[in-house]
């Protein structure tokens, strides 16, 4: 098992770090789309066994493992190939590629992502784009080198890509029309608004939603999802963080994925085993099947 390489989240001042009960099962499996499960969370960290059973159990049949680095990279494609319930997207995060630059280590880096790319259990490249939230604008230059770089895997082995975008929309969307997307592009944890959602769906997109969707200060979310056609929604936790409300603060894994469905399903008047149906439909021809 994908055991070997694992992080831990600091405590980040939150009072609560126990893990929280789990939700009514949904009656129509979905997948979370975007996790890293490497990143151990709260008083009694869960394996990768643990969190994959405590998600089936209320009906997550399977979750992306995402990546951020080298080694996570290696651990998502590990992970991957000791459990049908996880599929590997691997990637250098836009955060970490100006530190590879200044390293001298961001083209080996990149030819790394390169090769595990290639693996069978490997169905995206991810998550990859740009963070100006984190980065200084004299260290950007390295991001936009690795996201050009990732465009290129992703299409190069027939991939989809996540995209991390963080106070950086107008460049994303101009470097993927710049550059050309792959033809599978999907926005991680999306974060604009109905405008940025309406461009996204006309460029045929998919839009991921996580927890933070249920926030209270999040109607931009709201209002994108509203927009979103149907067969763009996807859902994720990018545990383990963004903990769904009424848990937020709490430690977040796969297995919260059916509250946020749940406030999906609300939000947009619909059935929720009609919206499961839909998500899960979005998610398999993103990815592939898992098994």
């Amino acid at each position: 098992m994908a055991e070997t390489y694992v992080r831990e989240r600091s405590g980040d001042g939150r009072k609560d770090l126990k893990y929280p009960a789990a939700p009514e099962p949904l009656a129509v499996p979905v997948y979370d789309n975007h996790a890293h499960l490497e990143i151990l969370d709260g008083d009694q960290p869960l394996t990768l066994t643990e969190q994959l059973d405590r998600a089936q159990a209320v009906g997550i049949a399977g979750v992306i493992q995402a990546s951020g680095d080298i080694e996570s990279s290696r651990w998502a494609v590990e992970a991957a190939s000791s459990d049908s319930r996880v599929l590997a997207a691997v990637a250098i995060h836009p955060n970490d590629a100006p530190t590879y630059a200044e390293e001298g280590r961001l083209a080996e880096a990149i030819a790394v992502i390169d090769e595990l790319a290639a693996h069978p259990r490997t169905r995206a490249i991810g998550e990859t784009g740009l963070d100006f939230f984190r980065t200084e604008p004299e260290r950007r230059g390295p991001q936009f080198e690795s996201f050009e770089a990732h465009i290129a895997i992703a299409k190069e082995h027939g991939l989809a890509m996540q995209i991390h975008d963080r106070d950086a929309h107008d460049a994303v969307l101009e470097t993927l029309t710049r550059v050309g997307a792959p033809d599978t592009t999907v926005f991680h944890c999306f974060s604009g608004d109905d405008a940025m959602a309406r461009i996204c769906a006309d460029a045929g997109y998919h839009l991921s939603f996580a927890g933070n969707v249920t926030f209270k200060n999040a109607q931009n979310l709201r209002d994108a999802l509203k927009v979103t056609p149907l067969d763009r929604i996807l859902v994720e936790t990018d545990a383990p963080f963004l903990t769904p409300v009424p848990l937020r603060g709490r430690p977040n894994a796969p297995y919260l994925v059916p509250l946020t469905v749940r406030f999906m399903a609300a939000e947009l008047e619909l059935d929720v085993d009609e919206l499961c149906a839909r998500l899960a439909e979005n998610t398999l021809r993103v990815y592939g099947a898992f098994d």
